[in-house]
């Protein structure tokens, strides 16, 4: 397998880690090229030079893939590194990042919403539209593709190439597709399809809760977790499950359907059709309303806050202690089953709920997780909250594109 390592020099070095099939020509060529691109997104534009310093290969190398890579569209001249010095060796180096555009898609159940960007994951527009309970399956589909299409173009996007969505409900791990689920709108299953047959791009559409995941992984309160448990709090609740920096998705793709998990302190149990009376009911954002009422507590939300996220920030802001504390309660039932049956070691409060909480609830729910379970079980607050679904579609998008053109004959 091909691999790259930093030498004592700081330097990474193109590796071939099967001596009993040594690499070609070719194969050693793609990784170099892999090698240096990475390098050119990390750090930024680099000079033949310092690709040559980083990477350990040799002068000739260098030229030869940054001749490659020059002929396939994938890096440019971006300048040069000073007046004094000129030709070749000052030239500095960079990728082109509008050789493809991407988009990101985040669907909720009354709204969408979307950002366009380059290959590097530079956001070029943005643009949310909402999509109420009166309008039909297919006008709301319509609506979210036309969407699409116009911010694409108001990015400057023309044609776009990766197209990552975020929704909720379950993903069939056999076919990838968004299953049918209930409670959810029908255009939501609808609108992938569409966006397939409408947009010359490649459609990954994921679940929401697990693209939360993968940017506060990447970005976020877990950059430095490969195992950790994302809990979250929102309209609805999920949980996204990262075992050894793997996401897990289970026989169905049901892993982390926490909504469903049976609970005390509701007044029934869930059905196979229906999260009513599991742990949906203790932390869904209408439970949290209720909760809020109960305790006197009132916000009017701000535009495109939650509604339920706004009584959590109010709470926070002004000291409300007896509503944080039985909120904590209830989330902390959540938080230590997940950690009594896979012992993740790190729990992030994601979501509107989770944001607008904070430190100030996590800081409560990791006192409560301590008092219930023997496995030690650290609790953050997402750095991310709403946010983290477009981000984890982006993420998502880019990777996908820079797989494919970054390979060899893309």
């Amino acid at each position: 397998m091909p691999d790259s390592e930093v030498g004592r020099s700081g330097a990474a070095r193109a590796l071939w880690k099967d001596p009993a099939m040594p690499a070609s020509p070719s194969t050693a060529r793609a990784i170099n090229d892999r090698l240096a691109l990475g390098l050119l997104q990390s750090e930024g534009p680099l000079t033949a030079g310092q690709l040559k310093q980083l990477t350990g290969l040799s002068r000739p190398s260098v030229a030869d893939l940054v001749e490659r890579l020059q002929g396939a569209g994938l890096i440019a001249v971006v300048g040069e590194t000073g007046e004094r010095r000129r030709g070749p060796n000052a030239r500095v180096y960079g990728i082109v990042a509008d050789r493809a555009h991407l988009a990101a898609i985040d669907v909720r159940t009354e709204s969408v919403s979307v950002v366009v960007a380059d290959l590097l994951g530079e956001q070029l527009a943005e643009a949310s539209v909402p999509i109420g309970d009166g309008i039909g399956t297919g006008a709301a589909v319509e609506r979210a593709v036309a969407l699409v299409e116009h911010t694409a173009l108001a990015g400057g996007a023309s044609r776009l190439h990766t197209v990552g969505v975020g929704a909720p409900g379950l993903i069939d791990p056999a076919t990838g597709d968004l299953r049918d689920s209930a409670g959810l709108p029908a255009w939501h299953r609808r609108l992938v399809a569409a966006l397939t047959d409408r947009l010359p791009a490649r459609v990954l559409v994921e679940n929401e809760t697990n693209l939360a995941a993968r940017a506060e992984q990447r970005d976020g309160a877990a950059h430095d977790r490969d195992t950790f448990v994302l809990l979250w709090l929102g309209a609805g609740t999920g949980a996204a499950v990262v075992l050894d920096g793997t996401l897990r998705r289970g026989a169905s793709g049901g892993t982390g359907e926490i909504g469903f998990l049976p609970v005390p302190g509701t007044a029934g149990l869930p059905s196979a059709t229906a999260c009513d009376g599991g742990f949906h009911s203790l932390a869904g954002s209408a439970a949290v309303e209720d909760l809020a009422a109960d305790h006197g507590l009132k916000e009017p939300p701000a535009p495109h806050e939650l509604p339920a996220a706004a009584l959590v920030r109010r709470a926070v802001e002004e000291g409300h202690a007896a509503f944080l504390d039985a909120l904590a309660d209830r989330v902390a039932i959540g938080a230590a089953s997940v950690a009594a049956v896979l012992d993740p070691g790190c729990v992030v409060l994601g979501g509107e709920l989770g944001r607008a909480g904070g430190e100030v609830l996590a800081g409560r729910v990791g006192e409560r997780v301590a008092a219930m379970s023997p496995l030690r079980t650290e609790v953050r607050a997402s750095a991310l909250g709403g946010a983290a679904v477009l981000r984890g579609a982006l993420l998502t998008a880019r990777d996908a594109a820079q797989e494919e053109l970054f390979s060899p004959g893309a």
